[in-house]
């Protein structure tokens, strides 16, 4: 004699996997809202001068208003998760595969700054490098202002900081992903020095400075949007053997085993104090012993951390994807423009 399931009985079910997926959602949320977190955090250590989280943890605790700005970091930290749980309930109706594509917006967003920044700041400073090699600086700007665009602080200050807060709004205000005219414009950069070295016999420090600025951003900004599209290239002998259910435990495992520790290593490795290799080239604006070069240097060392951040969006874009798939969802990939 068969027994039909009760009402009873299928309520609990479903209440298990909607706590399920909610757990699932929340832990790739997570990542992000963390990862986003820890950035902050570290502008507000080491150029706000607030206290830190774990000295706050260790007692080494100034007092005075800064004590409250200590816990407030240490909050944050515990808010990360907090924050998910909610961003995750609110959207508890969108599918897995919608939400990926949701992060990896954020991640998109984020790499379409990066370009602006690199095409505005590499123009600029390669413009203020010619101007004072050629000595067509000091009538435009004045002596004093001239000798102010010398210094590599100042530059950074008053012209990269500014042209970088535009990127940012022009990525918000802009459709498509900008770095895909980043091979042309190092191209470019290349074929002017070609012209001007063996047509004109001239050649400057700043016009081999410009191509390295724009190829390494190239290869690392481009990384994020490359997985988004599937085109990072796989040992395929045996995955695309797999079944759909299959690869994407490889593609879980691959990316919590390898991706984002990577990525994590990178971020705090770089980014732990003042000394590490992140944070000490941009707090000291860290140039390049060329002169008359362009002063962009800590900028580059900048792009590791930006690389890290896209991809840590991007690899908990790929977990919601294929945690989707688990769930009984089909794998979309979007290409973007």
């Amino acid at each position: 004699m068969q027994h039909s399931s009760s009402p009873l009985s299928s309520l609990s079910s479903s209440s298990v996997l909607l706590k399920q997926d909610l757990l699932l959602r929340s832990l790739a949320f997570t990542v992000v809202y963390a990862t986003v977190i820890f950035v902050l955090n570290n502008f507000l250590n080491f150029w706000a001068l607030w206290p830190g989280a774990l000295n706050t943890l260790g007692g080494e605790l100034p007092t005075g208003p800064a004590a409250g700005l200590g816990w407030l970091q240490v909050l944050s930290y515990v808010a990360a998760p907090i924050l998910a749980m909610v961003h995750v309930f609110r959207l508890r109706t969108e599918s897995y595969q919608n939400l990926s594509m949701r992060v990896s917006d954020w991640a998109a967003t984020s790499i379409k700054a990066a370009f602006w920044m690199v095409l505005l700041v590499g123009m600029a400073d390669m413009l203020v490098s010619f101007l004072r090699i050629e000595l067509m600086l000091e009538p435009i700007v004045g002596r004093d202002l001239t000798s102010e665009l010398g210094k590599p602080k100042f530059r950074g200050a008053y012209v990269h900081l500014p042209l970088t807060l535009l990127a940012c709004f022009i990525a918000i205000r802009s459709k498509g992903l900008g770095f895909i005219w980043l091979p042309l414009l190092v191209v470019v950069a290349e074929f002017l020095i070609v012209i001007t070295r063996f047509i004109f016999s001239y050649e400057q420090a700043f016009m081999g400075d410009l191509v390295r600025f724009w190829y390494a951003a190239l290869f690392l900004f481009a990384s994020a949007n490359t997985l988004l599209v599937e085109g990072h290239i796989r040992v395929d002998v045996a995955y695309t053997h797999f079944k759909a259910r299959t690869q994407s435990w490889v593609n879980i495992f691959g990316v919590s085993l390898l991706g984002l520790p990577l990525c994590f290593t990178i971020l705090t490795l770089g980014m732990w104090d003042r000394t590490s290799s992140i944070n000490s080239p941009l707090l000291s604006v860290e140039v390049s012993q060329s002169g008359y070069g362009m002063y962009v240097k800590y900028i580059m060392v900048g792009f590791l951390a930006i690389f890290a951040f896209s991809m840590v969006i991007q690899f908990s874009s790929y977990l919601l994807k294929h945690f989707g798939v688990l769930r009984g969802e089909t794998a979309t990939t979007t290409a973007k423009p």
